[in-house]
């Protein structure tokens, strides 16, 4: 090559790197193909030269918005979104452009938790999804779903500070992308798509293994949980493990997405933490105020899964059902949240239930009923209220039963009834024809004081509500 065309390569060559290094910079969760929440003030944010103008074009309302970066070359902007619709386009300007396109705007749910929610719709190797295949096979970008998911495979950075972004990319939906996205936040949005009739976002960010306290910021657990080991926060070390972790995982894939506006926060966790069950419900208390702190948007809705039956080290072990009770009475502590009970899909062999679809329509109850207002069909899983004790017999009355429980004229499964020498013996119970009870009785124990339902690590759903949505299990004492 001679000098005169090596002098032209080269400068064509820095020119073209100026170019790149002179564009705005957007995090990952802003790009073509993304959703934007409804008729709310987004915000959009990112990186350019120092003490610069940027401009930033909205094609909904021809309107342009303006941000000058600060020495660290940040800038940011709330923009106002109208009704859903789109297709629409984003063009950013500080002397070069930058374009999005194929925007809709219409309602974003942050999806997270652990390997049931991370679980992709083409299933894991030995471990299907039930109907995955029709559909995947059936997803078409004319049905307005778009998915983000977080991809924890291409982390390259420390996880001991809040992170400004994260990889991840947003898709259209095609099959190929289907297959790729978390199979419960999908049927989700496949739900409440087909119900609202507006587009749907899921922003997806789960990793499989993960206990709460990874997902959880340094500050709340300081001031909350001061007995929590922080330590490797401040070695400068990587961490090796962010799953199970305190604060990697938030730090890693929450902090970089609290900017971006969302209708509400669904959750599939729990399994991780059943050797800690006791501290669990004040932990999913505090993690749920911290989240909404964070996004800044109001008492944020928050819908969660309650772990499925499964055997872990023992079947009748008592690890799980804690979990459940705290995941059961965090209903109760944590305003605008609402519990999806799985004890119909669970596996004594596989901790992945193949019933997804389940979990994904049972959340979408939730937001439908809940969030969105809609009336006629139940979303509440019938829970525990009280007890009493007449004769030989125990009376358990429900919340969230008004047309009582299901079924009646049957032998009820998986009730234990105990004396005051706490040992638990198998129940006869039923539903009663005439009340919204349920009667629990033995032979073996004639002064009854507690009864517990599926209070086992593994056990059988008997009772539902007749919207056929399992009661949680319970127990009436606290042995």
């Amino acid at each position: 090559m001679n000098t005169i065309l090596k002098t032209t390569f080269l400068f064509l060559f820095f020119a073209s790197a100026l170019f790149v290094s002179a564009e705005v910079q957007l995090p990952s969760i802003l790009g073509s193909n993304m959703v934007l929440q409804q008729q709310s003030n987004v915000k959009l944010w990112g990186k350019a030269e120092p003490d610069k103008k940027v401009k930033i074009s909205v094609s909904w309302n021809k309107k342009v918005y303006q941000a000058t970066t600060g020495q660290d070359g940040k800038w940011l902007v709330e923009v106002a979104t109208p009704a859903a619709g789109g297709p629409y386009e984003i063009t950013f300007d500080d002397g070069n452009k930058l374009k999005l396109t194929n925007i809709l705007i219409g309602e974003v749910w942050f999806c997270s938790g652990q390997s049931n929610m991370e679980m992709r719709m083409q299933g894991s190797d030995r471990q299907p999804i039930a109907g995955s295949n029709d559909v995947i096979v059936r997803a078409k970008p004319s049905q307005p779903i778009r998915m983000y998911t977080a991809n924890r495979k291409r982390i390259r950075h420390s996880a001991d500070k809040p992170q400004e972004n994260c990889t991840g990319e947003w898709s259209e939906n095609f099959p190929e992308n289907v297959a790729n996205t978390s199979a419960v936040a999908y049927f989700f949005a496949r739900t409440i798509q087909e119900v609202l009739d507006v587009p749907i976002g899921i922003v997806v960010s789960a990793w499989g293994g993960s206990t709460v306290e990874a997902w959880m910021s340094r500050e709340i657990l300081e001031e909350q949980f001061p007995a929590i080991d922080l330590t490797h926060l401040t070695t400068g070390e990587d961490i090796k493990n962010p799953s199970t972790t305190a604060c990697a995982l938030f730090n890693l894939q929450v902090a970089p997405l609290t900017n971006f506006a969302i209708k509400g926060f669904l959750w599939y966790q729990g399994e991780s933490n059943r050797h800690n069950s006791d501290e669990y419900r004040k932990l999913m208390s505090a993690f749920v105020s911290d989240l909404r702190g964070r996004w800044d948007m109001g008492e944020l809705p928050f819908y969660y899964v309650q772990i499925a039956p499964y055997r872990y080290e023992n079947p009748d072990g008592d690890d799980a059902p804690k979990i459940r009770e705290a995941q059961m009475l965090n209903m109760r502590d944590i305003p605008r949240s609402g519990m999806v009970t799985t004890m119909d899909v669970g596996n004594l062999v596989c901790i992945h239930p193949e019933n997804k679809k389940a979990v994904g329509d049972r959340l979408a109850y939730w937001a439908l009923g809940d969030t969105y207002r809609l009336k006629g069909f139940g979303y509440k899983p019938a829970t525990y209220k009280s007890m009493e004790m007449i004769d030989s017999k125990i009376y358990v009355k429900f919340d969230s039963a008004p047309r009582g429980l299901s079924p009646m004229r049957t032998q009820l499964k998986s009730f234990e009834i105990a004396g005051e020498d706490k040992v638990f013996y198998p129940a006869n119970a039923e539903v009663e024809m005439t009340s919204h009870r349920v009667s629990v009785c033995s032979e073996d124990v004639p002064n009854p004081v507690a009864v517990r339902y599926a209070f086992k690590n593994y056990a059988e759903p008997s009772i539902f509500g007749i919207d056929g949505i399992p009661a949680s299990p319970f127990r009436t004492d606290d042995w």
